[in-house]
């Protein structure tokens, strides 16, 4: 086939990331409190519904990142589901560096996890189950508390880039 490029267990790992950035997602900020009440936060496109009854969710940071331990340990968390404006969240949450709260507005969740000001969806989380999963952590959260606004657009990821829907009517 014209065009496809393939990856085999032992390839370039470039192409598999390609292949898995084929997949649009939404763009979340996942965030919790430490042990000493500090908030923390990373940006996630990994996250996904996992059951209805019980009511629990995936979110899978990265073992690297500053707020993966916090995260792993935490006993609430929340999943604050981005809007196409919240752009700039997206970014500050994903730069290693920084005070990443201050720059963002947010309020106090269940368990103390910050929920982002102006998202377009928040999941409020007891933290359920933590399982290895390569060079990320699989966060299972049970949702204790989910609210979300109809109407506006969520933050899409597509092929390394930020995109926007566009529907034909």
């Amino acid at each position: 086939m014209s065009g496809w490029r393939t990856f085999e267990e032992d390839g370039d790992p470039r192409i598999l990331r390609d292949a898995f950035g084929s997949f649009a997602t939404g763009v979340t900020v996942v965030t919790c409190r430490d042990a000493d009440g500090e908030p923390h936060g990373l940006t996630a496109n990994s996250f996904t519904s996992l059951s209805l009854d019980p009511p629990l969710l995936i979110v899978c940071p990265a073992k690297v990142t500053t707020s993966a331990d916090p995260l792993r340990n935490a006993d609430h968390f929340a999943v604050n589901v981005l809007r196409t404006e919240q752009r700039p969240a997206s970014i500050t949450f994903s730069t290693p560096a920084g005070d990443r709260f201050g720059k963002t507005q947010w309020e106090e969740g269940l368990g103390g996890a910050p929920l982002l000001t102006g998202s377009l969806a928040m999941f409020e989380c007891a933290a359920h189950a933590v399982h290895d999963g390569g060079d990320h952590w699989i966060l299972v959260g049970r949702v204790e508390r989910a609210r979300f606004e109809e109407g506006p657009d969520p933050l899409l990821y597509y092929k390394g880039r930020y995109r926007r829907l566009h529907f034909d009517d």
